[in-house]
């Protein structure tokens, strides 16, 4: 997302219970239960006041939040909850453990939230600590116990019972230790401390910046810092020998499910995966564990968001023909990749070309901050989409939890994930590339199982940019199965294109502007939009809210976005755009730019008319209507088709346009005023420019929104503002500025002007707008 703008204005919840297997259903079943002993919560402890109340901040358990199984993709039935109130302290970034811990803080909540009891602001100077009891379940005898760590921001040490079981750095990619050697007989104690140093550091952190934690002017497009635990904490009994991973790639050419067991202390072992649909073996294959096994797949029945149809997996590693260990998945049979559509370079899923339409994603939480809630919170984001017809969210410079990825895979939407960016501004050195980049891996092959993932972002608008090609083609060479994009915005901010991967990705606001696909990159629009409008009651900072460009009522916000979709659907769409990514699907802090508001509480438009307008959208990528010509070098002239009104044309009068009667009676003069010669546009060779009859070398061109005809000055504006893309109209054609897409040459009165579908001018008015934007090309009246 591009800087805000100057400060003058432009103008569900569903527990994991179906398609992962007996093994997920086990697990969840375990919810509740699965929290480890320990003492019930003090009653001093409360949550903060949050700026803004969700749905859910008043459901979160105290003792118990997020109980919900955290790792659908890798599942076993027995595990323990370790979220919930931990003793808490804050010291110098250089202090050792602290002798007591005075607070308490609710994990999985950042301590600059409300949710987590704590909620101030956390600075490269401090240290978190983190300490809780816990007792091992005694049916877990003989088994060795893993500590899990979903994610926690960002330089994280981990001790049991005095000893340090290790240390991470990354504030977004999961990580575990075994701490069987350290556990007591009784009650143990495990105590965490967390560095993060946000923007002030060399490390990946997104949109994070050290900010007051309370609601406050400015912020712009960054927002709250998110330091400390943020995901589950949790406990699970394994085998001496277990897996570890899956990594699982579906190949609908060869009707297989390609997979790689990853397990610990697995030397001589053998895996077995089995694949089933409700219940029924469809296949199973054998092989060494570490080594890729292709499980037969007979006639696949394919992932799609139509159809997000998921197949259970179970993975069991075997010594012999004793199995040592079991785990439980699921896998989306699915293709993704580029393909020459219609002589057009255009991705493709499951071979056929979608049009991916989505919007920017980037899972803030005025009450959790980067943690939702509940589980039902993280759902309802990605339902909203489902709502509102989307099939596809770019997750902007953040990466949630598996039960994030679960969800899109449950419901169908393919997901953009971004590898979160450092800091703006910066050329990071040597050790925060090696870091960065690590984490990079950690996050690819944590989630690369998950059928929604069907791109990779690696930079975004130049945030921290360096060696953008190789990073690209490593990537790509990472995880080959996906599409990659090297930068996205790299029209914008002092990027540099790498020149590379599978897309060319531009950032237009509003747009949507023209994105050209090339020989080898397809074309989507990143970044679009930012249409606000502040909804009473609903803000985060009354009055502080920013968009890039605001609206006067709702009603005027959802003319215009569905003008927007309108406008790829019948100007870009046709003209090689393949994605476009709206901004945003909610407001974040003091950006206005949501469909829903920061709270939840308010979808801003009608949801029924952005679906219908998104299902158009998507259908048309699959049935294009065939391309609008017009003939070059013949006099033309336009006539009115609005109803009453079809025996007016296109003139022009003393340098302006018009529309006026025209007949047979007409005077010489008037007849050559509304004949035009249709020409290649000079602007754009897939376009139209009108050349007045009477007065050659001059041009139909908009200026300050209204349409004249003036002479050419052979500048690259005056091409572009006289140069006019076709699109099918009822009945005639529509004529978009090549300059500005989606906005029409439309008569009003009896004057003709530059109007856009739900602008704020009084040409843009809605009634008619379709009639009036729809020209009857006749033949010539001034031959």
């Amino acid at each position: 997302m591009k800087s805000a703008p100057a400060p003058r204005r432009r103008t569900w919840w569903r527990r994991l219970t179906t398609g992962t297997g007996l093994l997920a259903l086990l697990a969840t079943a375990l919810v509740g239960a699965g929290t480890a002993p320990a003492a019930a919560a003090p009653a001093a402890w409360t949550p903060k006041p949050a700026p803004m109340t969700t749905p859910w901040t008043n459901q979160v358990p105290v003792d118990n939040p997020l109980p919900e199984y955290p790792r659908p993709q890798l599942t076993r039935p027995d595990w323990a909850n370790l979220n919930g109130i931990w003793d808490f302290a804050v010291t110098g970034r250089d202090a050792g453990q602290p002798a007591s811990f005075s607070e308490q803080i609710r994990v999985p909540f950042v301590a600059e939230s409300s949710l987590s009891g704590i909620k101030r602001r956390i600075t490269e100077n401090d240290k978190l600590w983190y300490k809780r009891t816990f007792t091992v379940p005694s049916d877990w005898n003989g088994r060795r116990v893993v500590l899990n760590f979903g994610a926690s921001d960002w330089q994280s040490t981990v001790w049991v019972n005095g000893t340090q079981v290790g240390a991470h750095k990354g504030g977004f990619d999961s990580f575990s230790y075994d701490i069987t050697p350290q556990l007591g007989g009784g009650t143990n104690t495990v105590v965490v401390s967390v560095y993060d140093p946000t923007q002030t550091g060399g490390q990946a952190v997104g949109k994070q910046r050290i900010n007051d934690v309370n609601p406050h002017p400015g912020g712009g497009i960054f927002y709250t810092a998110a330091s400390g635990i943020w995901q589950t904490v949790w406990l699970e009994p394994v085998a001496a020998s277990h897996v570890t991973r899956l990594d699982m790639t579906p190949d609908l050419g060869n009707s297989t499910l390609r997979v790689k067991v990853r397990a610990a202390s697995a030397g001589g072992r053998t895996a077995r995966v089995t694949v089933s649909s409700g219940g029924t073996v469809v296949g199973t294959a054998t092989g060494a564990a570490g080594t890729e096994i292709s499980v037969p797949v007979p006639n696949p029945r394919l992932w799609s968001p139509e159809d997000p149809f998921l197949y259970d997996v179970r993975a069991d590693l075997l010594d012999g023909t004793a199995v040592v260990d079991t785990a439980g998945s699921y896998a989306g049979m699915r293709s993704i990749g580029v393909a020459k559509v219609d002589n057009i370079l255009r991705p493709v899923l499951n071979g056929k070309f979608v049009f991916q339409t989505g919007t920017l994603d980037q899972g803030y939480w005025p009450d959790g901050i980067y943690t939702a809630p509940t589980d039902a919170a993280l759902r309802s984001d990605l339902q909203a989409h489902k709502d509102l017809g989307f099939n596809m969210v770019r997750k902007h410079i953040k990466v949630e939890p598996q039960r994030w990825f679960y969800w899109a895979d449950r419901l169908g939407l393919l997901v953009w994930q971004d590898m979160p960016a450092m800091d703006t501004g910066k050329t990071p050195d040597g050790a925060a590339r090696t870091q960065w980049e690590a984490e990079y891996h950690a996050v690819i092959d944590q989630h690369r199982s998950s059928p929604s993932v069907v791109m990779w972002v690696n930079q975004n608008e130049g945030w921290g940019q360096y060696d953008q090609a190789r990073i690209a083609d490593e990537v790509k060479a990472y995880d080959p199965s996906r599409l990659v994009n090297n930068m996205s915005g790299v029209n914008c901010c002092g990027s540099v294109d790498g020149g590379n991967g599978d897309v060319i990705d531009n950032h237009i606001y509003v747009g949507p502007g023209n994105t050209a696909p090339t020989a080898t990159r397809a074309a989507v629009l990143g970044e679009f939009g930012g249409l606000g409008y502040k909804v009473p009651g609903h803000e985060w900072y009354p009055g502080g809210g920013f968009s890039y460009e605001d609206q006067a009522s709702l009603g005027a916000l959802g003319n215009r976005f569905v003008g927007l979709l309108d406008a790829i659907r019948v100007g870009q769409l046709p003209a090689g755009l393949s994605a476009s990514v709206y901004t945003e699907i909610t407001d974040v802090e003091n950006e206005a730019n949501g469909l829903l508001t920061y709270d939840r509480q308010v979808v801003k438009v009608d949801t029924g008319r952005v679906k219908a307008a998104n299902q158009a959208l998507i259908q048309a990528s699959r049935t294009p209507a065939p391309p609008v010509t017009l003939p070059t070098g013949q006099y033309k002239s336009l006539r009115v088709t609005t109803p009453g009104h079809t025996t007016k044309y296109l003139r022009h009068s003393q340098g302006l346009a018009y529309t006026a009667v025209v007949d047979s009676g007409s005077s010489a003069l008037v007849k050559n005023d509304a004949t035009w010669k249709v020409v290649t546009g000079l602007a754009n060779s897939n376009c139209y420019s009108f050349e007045s009859r009477n007065y050659p070398g001059e041009y139909l061109r908009h200026r300050d929104f209204r349409i004249r005809r003036d002479a050419s000055d052979g500048s690259a504006l005056f091409k572009a503002d006289a140069t006019w893309c076709a699109v099918a109209g009822q009945g005639g054609v529509r004529l978009s500025s090549a300059n500005l897409p989606g906005s029409y040459l439309r008569h009003i009165g009896s004057e003709v002007w530059l109007a856009t579908p739900g602008g704020g001018h009084a040409w843009d008015n809605a009634a008619t707008f379709a009639e009036d934007t729809t020209w009857a090309v006749d033949g010539p009246w001034a031959p």
